[in-house]
């Protein structure tokens, strides 16, 4: 009997779409290039991890579960069976967002996911209900909330970002040319602090400009902000802590601040819904609803880890952060550095190399005189020994072909000076090279 075969063109198109690729194409070359130095993982540095931490943070969330009354049977089941959907550590989390960012919402507003990528998946799948509504997104931007549309079937539309991030005039004109197609802008994703991958940060003026906007155009904002706890200095007050007409639906990650590999995320959606017989409830749980049908409820297990990671700073997760931020501050700093050492005035405006220099956060820019697409990485990282992200990855429709993005967060600090110096040796001979 012949064994089943499947064509390709007729299973989803996800499956088939250029990002996914383009993803895998950088796994591929990190696992071909082990030796390479690799400034493409946006990954916490493994350093600050130790195995029996994680005994202790359980042991700590169990100790507060016994304080809280529990019965033995009852702190059992909290482990090992499959939990509430909603999550078990809603209060943890909304006494840290009040500490930590001023945040003020009851624990009924928040639902626990599987790390930010299912809190983008749920309020997606929530909001987007006909395929007249329409995302809009940043430009550059992080390929998770387009993946994620894309697996929906939802239509993206860009926003270019400028240097200091997006803006007013850009956003309005874009709901408007959506509105005149005869679509519904429904909800605008961004990352306002630090962002993946540009690194750009929001002002204080364009974050109200853009709470005013989302107010006057009926949209929401879907605000992912996970660089905030692990980058140096005062941070701008977050979208949500300064939303007072509920236009803002926070999507939340542990994974840079505590755990990554607890895999716990969150979104807080404390706006009303209203159903038809004019009964009302919550848009988290609407979500919650759906959630209930992808992952059923999130890891228990990872839920206790972060509860006990949590309780230990008393909600202030800052406060567990400051030896981390400290760390990643003096990498930002460091590339930074090695950059201008290796390419000096005049001779990176001669080349045509220029670079941004974010405040904190993973990633930073790097505009290059030639195409940084998958066949120059390739070629980086075989001849070269070191390791970066095109920028063209993160245009939703077309974009970054002369930029790469480095992140800082996996290095060490003679790993960053060994990269960078590999990096202008590669920049300056493909210059050279694409000149001849």
């Amino acid at each position: 009997m012949a064994a089943s075969r499947l064509l390709k063109e007729e299973l989803h198109a996800s499956v088939s779409d250029p990002v996914l690729d383009t993803m895998n194409f950088l796994n591929g070359i990190t696992h071909r290039y082990p030796e390479a130095i690799s400034f493409a993982p946006g990954r916490p540095y493994d350093g600050f991890f130790d195995v029996q931490q994680i005994f202790e943070h359980i042991r700590r969330y169990l100790d507060h579960l016994a304080e809280s009354g529990l019965s033995a049977g009852e702190i059992r089941d909290a482990l090992f069976q499959y939990g509430p959907t909603n999550g078990q550590i809603r209060e943890l989390i909304a006494d840290s967002l009040r500490k930590d960012e001023g945040i003020d919402v009851p624990p009924e507003a928040i639902v626990v996911t599987v790390g930010c990528q299912e809190a983008m998946l749920l309020a997606l799948r929530a909001l987007i209900a006909t395929r007249d509504d329409v995302l809009l997104v940043a430009s550059p931007c992080y390929v998770g909330i387009t993946g994620a549309a894309r697996l929906l079937d939802i239509e993206v539309t860009a926003v270019e970002e400028q240097a200091d991030g997006l803006r007013y005039a850009d956003v309005e004109a874009a709901i408007k040319a959506e509105r005149a197609r005869g679509k519904r802008p429904r909800a605008l994703y961004l990352v306002p602090d630090h962002s993946n991958p540009s690194g750009v940060t929001l002002s204080l003026a364009a974050r109200h400009e853009l709470l005013e906007l989302a107010a006057r155009e009926d949209i929401l904002l879907l605000e992912d902000s996970p660089y905030r706890m692990v980058s140096p200095g005062p941070q701008v007050p977050a979208l949500k802590s300064l939303d007072r007409e509920r236009r803002v639906v926070h999507l939340g990650s542990y994974s840079k601040t505590l755990f990554p590999g607890a895999r716990i995320g969150f979104a807080v959606a404390d706006q009303i819904v209203v159903d038809r017989d004019g009964r009302t409830g919550l848009l988290v749980d609407e979500m919650t609803k759906i959630k209930s049908m992808v992952t059923v409820n999130t890891s228990t297990l990872g839920q206790a880890v972060v509860g006990g990671m949590l309780l230990a700073a008393d909600g202030r997760t800052a406060d567990l952060n400051v030896e981390t931020s400290r760390y990643y501050g003096d990498a930002m700093r460091a590339v930074l550095r090695e950059l201008a050492g290796v390419f000096p005035e005049p001779e990176r405006t001669a080349l045509g190399v220029r670079w941004n220099q974010p405040t904190g956060g993973f990633f930073l820019t790097v505009d290059v005189p030639f195409r940084a697409d998958n066949s120059a990485l390739e070629r980086s990282a075989e001849e070269f020994g070191v390791i970066w992200t095109p920028m063209s990855y993160f245009y939703p429709q077309g974009g970054g072909d002369n930029t790469l993005r480095l992140s800082i967060s996996y290095l060490t600090q003679s790993e960053i000076s060994d990269g960078i110096k590999r990096l202008a040796r590669f920049i300056k001979e493909e210059t050279a090279a694409r000149s001849e």
